[in-house]
């Protein structure tokens, strides 16, 4: 009886065998790895000045007046770093991957600050030691509805005030801003920047009256009068309320 010595196979085999469970494994790791994440900011709604503009001041110049933005309050549901979007009057979608670079409070008064800034030609002193001499007035800010509708529209309803810092005088407004967007989230984001411009532009109108009535209020209080007069909200911010 004849035997016949098959050629040793199993080394082959198992290089094979190896490079099969490397390659399952790397498309394991492919098929688990999360999708990579988008971040979104509002930054400056002015657009930014260019360095020659009329929105640049010289660190030099002495500003009329300072402003304070203080922290803006968002609704519970939107107080996220993904982007919650609206699919319906009552439902709501949040999204892993689409998310804002920080918190939409802390993009929202960033935002508002750098516009004001410019606007008025000023500095936002909020958390900084600033001089008794100079005039500030402290921007409060609080959004009731943040509402993203992808292809839709991007919509702020803020109410907000302007208070004369060691005065009683302040102007209470609410703005209710709707801008329509095209599809697409940078789109809905580009949405929120228009409307959180519009409504700046408000402010800065706000703390231009209170700033031109106040001569007249000391003027008043000199006189013995208890309480001055306070502007009117600008005629864009709807369902204006002012007060002292």
């Amino acid at each position: 009886m004849m035997f016949v010595r098959l050629p040793r196979l199993h080394g082959a085999l198992a290089r094979g065998a190896v490079r099969a469970g490397a390659l399952a494994a790397a498309l394991a790791l492919a098929a688990c790895a999360s999708p990579t994440s988008r971040f979104y900011t509002l930054g400056d709604v002015s657009g930014g000045a260019s360095a020659t503009g009329s929105g640049v001041r010289s660190a030099a110049a002495a500003p009329a007046w300072l402003i304070e933005v203080a922290p803006i309050d968002v609704p519970p549901q939107v107080a996220k770093t993904q982007l919650v979007v609206q699919t319906g009057p009552t439902q709501v979608k949040v999204l892993e991957q689409e998310r804002w670079a920080s918190l939409p409070g802390d993009e929202l008064r960033r935002a508002l600050s750098t516009s004001l800034t410019q606007q008025l030609n000023t500095i936002d002193v909020y958390g900084t030691a600033y001089s008794d001499a100079t005039p500030v007035y402290r921007v409060s800010m609080n959004v009731q509805r943040f509402e993203s509708w992808p292809g839709s529209h991007a919509l702020i309803d803020a109410v907000w005030s302007v208070r004369a810092v060691r005065s009683t005088a302040v102007m209470t407004c609410r703005s209710v801003v709707s801008e329509p967007v095209a599809g697409g989230y940078d789109a809905l984001v580009d949405g929120h920047r228009q409307a959180l411009q519009r409504i700046s532009a408000q402010v800065a109108a706000a703390v231009r009256a209170m700033a031109a009535a106040a001569p007249a209020a000391a003027s008043q209080a000199g006189k013995g009068v208890a309480r001055a007069a306070v502007p009117g909200c600008p005629v864009e911010a709807a369902g204006a309320v002012a007060g002292g």
